[in-house]
């Protein structure tokens, strides 16, 4: 059984995602100690759970631990099975945050997999599902997978209720090689029972700033009348991407604005993905092998790369210049 100390590096709930996924890809159990204890609230959050007894669900696995407030888990995979599947998160739990714990399981199904996920889509610490829709899965396309994904309802802090579609074919994954793109800036900026002209000013301070810092764009406004209320920004070129996420008392030009300039940090250096994206394709960079750069490596992207070294034999170099090259190599 393969030993994961919880607390390594950033220490959070990524370690115990990374772990469990990998551990239903490879059929190798786990145990896991030390979970998120630098966090406010040590152990697994109820976020964390879900995803951990949804996963073993999906791959019959015997687990004892996965409860929230745990600090230690077990997790002993079985084999991973296609068919339809629901999870309710509950409240504002991220769906991308789950729909990353399960892909790479999913991935090596033995049959196709129908994924319906119930929660927060647009919430602060996570990927939205637009960033998630169209800078994670188009990335993942280069390993060769067929992943669409349907977004049924968004849903904001705290109430959540948003519902994600996932439609997932299994896949035997290969290198991918992701190089810089020249492409567009797009984006959608929306709102949810809010007056229509928060998401308009939130996609105009967006453009504003970032035609002023040289890049053209075109976002779409969407205003709603969904279960619970919120605004959010996600802007997206290539293998790139930014977002915000409004609150009260913020105002949409700011949350606008927020979400260009990290767009724009990433668009002024030539690498081939933004920071949060080379810490998110590590688990596949480690199964299928490949290369891409990036012009930082974050400290979630150092304890993904320690994670999997625990389970793969493959070896992930960091190539540290102005620009940061990440490739994985067999030893």
């Amino acid at each position: 059984m393969i030993e994961i100390d919880g607390s390594h590096g950033e220490g959070g709930g990524q370690i115990v995602r990374t772990t469990v996924a990998l551990s239903a890809v490879t059929g190798k159990p786990v145990h896991i100690k030390n979970i998120r204890q630098a966090r406010p609230k040590p152990g697994l959050a109820p976020q964390h759970a879900q995803a951990i007894l949804a996963l073993a669900r999906i791959c019959n696995a015997k687990t004892s631990g996965a409860r929230p407030g745990s600090s230690e888990i077990v997790f002993e995979p079985g084999e991973v099975r296609g068919g339809r599947y629901m999870v309710k998160i509950g409240t504002a739990g991220s769906v991308t945050l789950l729909m990353q714990c399960l892909l790479p399981a999913l991935l090596k199904a033995d049959s196709s997999v129908s994924l319906e996920v119930h929660g927060g889509t647009d919430v602060q610490w996570s990927p939205t599902v637009d960033y998630f829709r169209h800078v994670f899965l188009p990335a993942l396309e280069g390993f060769g997978t067929r992943i669409s994904l349907e977004l049924g309802q968004r849903g904001y802090y705290p109430r959540g209720q948003g519902l994600v579609l996932l439609q997932v074919e299994p896949a035997k994954l290969g290198p991918a090689h992701l190089k810089a793109q020249a492409a567009p800036v797009v984006g959608i900026s929306h709102s949810s029972n809010l007056p229509e002209h928060v998401a308009k000013r939130q996609a105009e301070a967006a453009s504003l700033a970032l035609q002023q810092a040289g890049f053209k764009s075109e976002i779409a406004v969407e205003s709603l009348a969904a279960p619970s209320t919120g605004s959010g920004i996600t802007l997206w070129s290539g293998h790139k991407g930014a977002s915000a996420l409004g609150k009260r008392g913020l105002p949409a030009e700011t949350v606008g604005k927020k979400a260009a300039g990290e767009i724009i940090s990433e668009l002024r250096f030539g690498a081939a993905v933004d920071v949060h994206l080379a810490d998110q394709l590590i688990p596949y960079l480690a199964l299928a092998g490949g290369s891409y750069t990036a012009r930082e490596i974050s400290m979630h992207a150092r304890t993904n790369i320690w994670t999997a070294g625990h389970f793969l034999e493959r070896k992930i170099w960091v190539l540290g210049e102005e620009i940061i090259k990440i490739e994985a190599l067999s030893v």
